[in-house]
């Protein structure tokens, strides 16, 4: 009957048909928008990138400019007022909720587009149909999808329109800067929802990608998985995409005492990771140990302590800082793997620009850090020097 569709698909059909058809949505957000237009992380060939703005205009009306550029404002004033969507600023329930309505609000302001919104496309198919019938294409959807699903197309239809505004829009926006874990203590609020990027196309992999916004690849644990890089791997396989970045890997060269010119250039590089394995290696194990020795009336101090002595602290609230100092009172190594922690920070954020200032910075750093006696600070030291740009060629 002409109620079922030209398909008249079963139930199970049907949502195997919804999911890939939005499933294919996500892939044309981080993929093209995202990782392409937004970040230039990876080249795509012509065909791929039209099929994307095709797909994205029949399934949300979205404009490559515009999402562009609202991305990078985003970026550039992360949870800052002028961030078009900080949780932070806000609100999470605003984001969560209200995360379409602040994309279209940002969409208008002609400033953010000029600034941010260049090198996007602009040809006749951009000008003449993409911009000037935006609504045309999810029209003609709602139209493709009751012609082969009947009645039931409206409902096909009315999830693809909510997609990308609910879990995009709304929970990557919103709960991507409020909960889940963080690898890295980036400068935001980012956080990974969840360590396997399926649903959201690797979207969910978001304190990754704040901590390396320029890197094609999202995931950067072995753990992690990052289904929108598996397409890009796909793509480049058919030679319809170029990887053009991802994300460092460190390089290191056991042995190796020597803090030179390459070894601090090769630790600006892998700072983040740097930082990461301070916490795992020095903080962590010296809360560990100083829990056991302080008296039971203060041991609940030192609960969060592994948290907040790794946090970046544009991010601490007062009475997080107010605890760090009652935390330091109690234990003076802890103060001082805090402050050297603080201090190693402030090398590559004062120093980065000239290298040979860096080095000896660092080679510093070094020194003062065996003198301390604390055995995990000395030996984060001996691993500081082990760093390198290349990796050590294998011996035969």
């Amino acid at each position: 009957m002409w109620y079922n569709g030209l398909l008249d698909p079963s139930g199970w059909q049907l949502l195997a048909i919804i999911l890939m058809l939005t499933h294919i949505t996500i892939v044309a957000v981080t993929v093209y928008l995202h990782r392409y237009s937004a970040h230039r992380s990876l080249e795509l060939h012509p065909a791929l990138k039209h099929f994307f703005r095709f797909w994205l205009w029949l399934t949300t009306s979205m404009n490559t400019r515009e999402w562009t550029a609202i991305h990078r404002k985003h970026h550039a004033k992360c949870e800052t007022p002028e961030d078009p969507h900080s949780p932070v600023q806000k609100g999470l329930a605003t984001v969560l909720c209200k995360g379409a309505e602040l994309y279209m609000a940002e969409a208008k302001n002609e400033e953010t587009l000029r600034i941010y919104g260049k090198n996007c496309p602009d040809d006749w198919v951009e000008r003449n149909l993409y911009g000037r019938y935006r609504n045309t294409g999810i029209v003609l959807m709602l139209l493709i999808n009751l012609a082969l699903f009947g009645v039931l197309g409206l409902t096909v239809w009315a999830i693809q329109m909510i997609w990308i505004p609910l879990w995009a829009a709304g929970v990557v926006n919103g709960l991507g800067h409020a909960v889940g874990y963080r690898n890295f203590e980036c400068k935001d609020a980012a956080t990974n929802i969840v360590p396997w990027g399926i649903l959201i196309g690797g979207e969910e992999l978001h304190n990754n990608h704040h901590t390396y916004p320029n890197s094609a690849k999202l995931s950067v644990k072995t753990w992690e998985f990052d289904i929108g890089w598996m397409w890009i791997r796909l793509f480049s396989l058919l030679r319809l995409a170029k990887v053009r970045r991802v994300a460092p890997v460190p390089h290191r060269i056991e042995g190796k005492q020597t803090l030179d010119l390459d070894t601090a250039r090769a630790i600006l590089n892998n700072r983040f990771q740097i930082m990461a394995q301070y916490r795992k290696t020095v903080i962590q194990p010296l809360v560990r140990l100083e829990m056991q020795r302080v008296d039971d009336s203060v041991r609940h101090l030192f609960r969060r302590a592994k948290r907040l002595l790794s946090k970046e602290t544009s991010l601490l609230a007062p009475q997080q800082e107010a605890r760090i100092q009652s935390i330091l009172e109690q234990s003076q190594s802890l103060r001082i793997i805090y402050e050297k922690r603080l201090a190693l920070q402030q090398i590559w954020n004062r120093t980065s620009s000239n290298g040979h200032d860096m080095a000896n910075a660092l080679k510093d750093w070094c020194t003062q850090a065996e003198a301390t006696r604390i055995r995990v600070l000395e030996d984060f030291a001996a691993h500081l020097r082990t760093y390198t740009l290349q990796p050590a060629l294998s011996s035969h």
